[in-house]
Order: C-alpha cells, then sequence, then structure tokens
C-alpha cells in the first residue's frame, strides 16, 4: 500500500539525497544534517554520493507521519469522562493536569507554592481546587482519590544513612509526595522528573525512591518517555515512575510511542503573536549568520572563538549555544530562558527567540490557555511544565489500568533508550 511513494527509479529502489528529500517532505538540507547526526543511514555509490534504500525511507518516514500517522498538530481531548480522580502536587503552570483532565480524569486537588502559576491555574480553571502554598501543611484522607500525582523537584534529595526507607527522604520534596501517597493509599501513585534522576548519585536516589513506594505497599515500575513521540513536537524526556498498590490486580502499563512525529512548522503554523524575549543587537548579528538546524560551529572559525570565549576551547559538543532551531524537525527540549545563551532557542526562519505562544505550542498547551506575570515568569511556567499531550497519554494508560483494559495501548514496561530518530544531541 505505501510501496508506489517509495518506488525508485531503479530496480534496487535506490533514492538520491534529493529524491529521499522529496519523497519525505523535507529539504536537502535536512537530510544531510540527518545523515551527519546519524539520525537516517545513507549508503555510497560508486560516485560516493549519498544513496537510501526503501527500507531506510519507509522507516524514517513512519516516524515522520507519512505512512500511518497524521503528523497534525492538535491538543488532544477524549470526549467521555472517567470516573476516577487525582490529587496533584508540585502542579506549576497546569501542563499535567490539563493533560490529565483531557484524558478524562477530575482532580479533588492541585498544591503548587509559586503565585505565579497559581494565578495562571485559577484564571485558566476557576473551578479547580487549587491549594497555593507550601505542601507541609496540607492534610490528606485515606481514599480521597484514586491517583495521587507529582513532579516533586529533588535537587536537595539527601541521603540519612544506609537504611535506604522512608527516614531517609525526609527533608525533600519527595518526601512530601510519599507523604501524601502514605496518607491517601490510592490506586496509582505516578511520580515524574527528569531523565538525569535516572542516574543521579550513580542510581542510588532513583532506588531509594522506589524502595519508598514499595515499603508503602505499592510495585513500582519506571521508564522513560520520549515526548517527541507521544504528538508533542519537541525532544523532552521524562522519566515517569508509577506505582500500584499491592492488594489490587492492576498490572503496570506506559503509553504506547505513536509512529510519527510532529515537527515545529506544524506546530507553529497559524500560531497567535505575543510578547518574547529579543536578542541584543551583537548577539542578533551572530545568530543571523546561523543556518536552520545549525549552531555555533556554523559561523567561521573567527567568530567561532569570539562568540565562544573561554567555552571554544573546552571539552563538549556545546550544541545549544548560538543555536537555531529547524522547520523540519521537534523542537529541542524547551527551557526556561529561550534567549540564554548555553541553551538558545532561536526561531527556525526569525532571528530572535521563540515568543511566548510558541512555546506553549510546543509543550501543546492550547492557544486559550493564558500565562500570567512578567514574560520572563511566563517562559518559567512554559518551561518547567510537562508537555499537555505527554500527559494526555499518561493519563488514558492510567484510565486502561484502573479499568483493567490493559491490551488497548500499553506496551513494555522495562526501562529502555530506544534508537534516537530525530534525537538532535
Amino acid at each position: 500500500m505505501t510501496q508506489p511513494l517509495f518506488q525508485g527509479k531503479n530496480k534496487e529502489n535506490l533514492f538520491s539525497a534529493g529524491e529521499a528529500a522529496t519523497k519525505l517532505g523535507v529539504s536537502i538540507d535536512t537530510i544531510r544534517r540527518w545523515d551527519k547526526k546519524g539520525l537516517i543511514i545513507a549508503k555510497r555509490n560508486q560516485k560516493n554520493e549519498r544513496i537510501f534504500d526503501v527500507e531506510e525511507l519507509l522507516r524514517v518516514g513512519s516516524r515522520l507521519g507519512q505512512l500511518g500517522g497524521s503528523g497534525r498538530y492538535q491538543i488532544l481531548k477524549n470526549s467521555k469522562k472517567s470516573s476516577y480522580t487525582a490529587i496533584e502536587l508540585f502542579a506549576g503552570a497546569g501542563g499535567t493536569a490539563l493533560g490529565m483532565e483531557n484524558a478524562g480524569i477530575a482532580h479533588e486537588i492541585l498544591n503548587e507554592w509559586d503565585g505565579h502559576a497559581c494565578e495562571t491555574l485559577r484564571k485558566n480553571r476557576p473551578d479547580w481546587n487549587i491549594s497555593e502554598g507550601d505542601v507541609r501543611e496540607l492534610v490528606f484522607h485515606k481514599d480521597q482519590a484514586d491517583i495521587v500525582q507529582g513532579g516533586f523537584p529533588c535537587q536537595a534529595f539527601s541521603f540519612a544513612g544506609n537504611k535506604l526507607g522512608f527516614e531517609d527522604v525526609r527533608g525533600t520534596m519527595f518526601f512530601e509526595f510519599a507523604r501524601c501517597v502514605k496518607e491517601v493509599m490510592p490506586k496509582i501513585a505516578v511520580g515524574e522528573n527528569v531523565r538525569g534522576l535516572l542516574n543521579h548519585d550513580n542510581g542510588k536516589t532513583l532506588s531509594t525512591m522506589v524502595r519508598v513506594l514499595e515499603e508503602l505497599g505499592y510495585n513500582v515500575k519506571y521508564k522513560v518517555l520520549k515526548a517527541q513521540y507521544f504528538d508533542v513536537p519537541q525532544k523532552r524526556e521524562r522519566l515517569i515512575i508509577i506505582g500500584v498498590r499491592r492488594d489490587l490486580d492492576i498490572p503496570i502499563i506506559f503509553p504506547k510511542e505513536r509512529n510519527y512525529i510532529l515537527t515545529i512548522r506544524e506546530a507553529l503554523h497559524g500560531c497567535p503573536a505575543s510578547e518574547g524575549q529579543k536578542y541584543p543587537e551583537n548577539k542578533k548579528k551572530i545568530l543571523d549568520m546561523i543556518p536552520a538546524g545549525g549552531y555555533w560551529r556554523d559561523l567561521p572559525e573567527s567568530l567561532q572563538k569570539e562568540y565562544m570565549g573561554a567555552s571554544y576551547y573546552m571539552g563538549g559538543g556545546k550544541t545549544g549555544m548560538a543555536r537555531r532551531l529547524s522547520w523540519d524537525e521537534p523542537s529541542l527540549t524547551l527551557t526556561c530562558s529561550p534567549a540564554q545563551k548555553q541553551t538558545e532557542r532561536c526561531h527556525p526562519e526569525e532571528t530572535r527567540p521563540l515568543n511566548v505562544r510558541e512555546y506553549a505550542r510546543i509543550q501543546t498547551f492550547p492557544d486559550e490557555w493564558e500565562f500570567v506575570g512578567s514574560v520572563a515568569q511566563q517562559y518559567k511556567q512554559i518551561g518547567n511544565a510537562v508537555p499537555v499531550n505527554l500527559a494526555y497519554h499518561l493519563g488514558e494508560a492510567l484510565i486502561q489500568m484502573l479499568d483493567g483494559d490493559v491490551s488497548i495501548d500499553g506496551e513494555d514496561n522495562e526501562v529502555y533508550l530506544q534508537e534516537e530518530l530525530l534525537m538532535m544531541s
């Protein structure tokens, strides 16, 4: 069915770089960049030119939404509501909560200490029960909700001894998450954090968190989810920890990756205008020279040294510096400041940082979701959020688990790192 789309001009069914670009609907510069980064596998003919076989185009095409995937940017939402409820801690500007709501899960309470984020939540969802303030002052009740969810910060995590148990996490925000689980005893507990938690303190931090939840009576598994494969036009990774109460016969599943990706071009099509940061004139002159998908190494060597300073002589790729995004790929992970030198997020075509609404689009917030506070505070709220569509897929998996219908969209739940097609370093 898909073969005619990828029918080559020769009996070997091979394609030049230009033909491959046309078939996949991207620029030839994108094909060359993917080849350089090992994201698409090229062969060489007798003239040492890049050629691509049909199997490789089918593989890449499936990820691009050419084959079987709609490839259309949209905020996912179920028309049917479930009967399940959740408590969310560290709610931020509502990325996880909105995604869960879109999947069909209602919230009993959302806690967040940042006043601007709380105002954002109230402005967009005046019917939500927002608890502003220190989570340590909250009292929870048994069976208050089916799900307890929290994206707890773990910067201050430390060990009190060798016991590796509940007492060892006091003084951290994970302890407050665990305390809520202990007091509520929900059917499912969901923790969320950055991928780096996998290796923090040689894995001891995550091991302790898992053991704490196990001590509380939960079976626990975890997995890194890549947002770019969950209807999010962004290469963002989140570590998801799921615990199921041990007395329940509920297998743990994680949402299944889609067979397509969304690009910045799709995400920003028709994006409303908004405020945003600007570059100083000297920085703008530098970024004017950077092509789409390029970074500081695309500058003349003399300007590389001038712009990078001492960093030029240090190790590492420093690929976030003087970085311009590409129309034909998902965005790099959004940070709290798109103009910061170490983590540039320059518009693919215009020489400026992504603006607030573009940031929100890439995080799959709907256009009507308003953020309260200064421009810097809005960037911070959006940059810290879990993408709405990623949370939607996670919410759907939780509903399937609670419904006992784990065969529809679940997949194996061991931690794994899938081949990083279209994942830029």
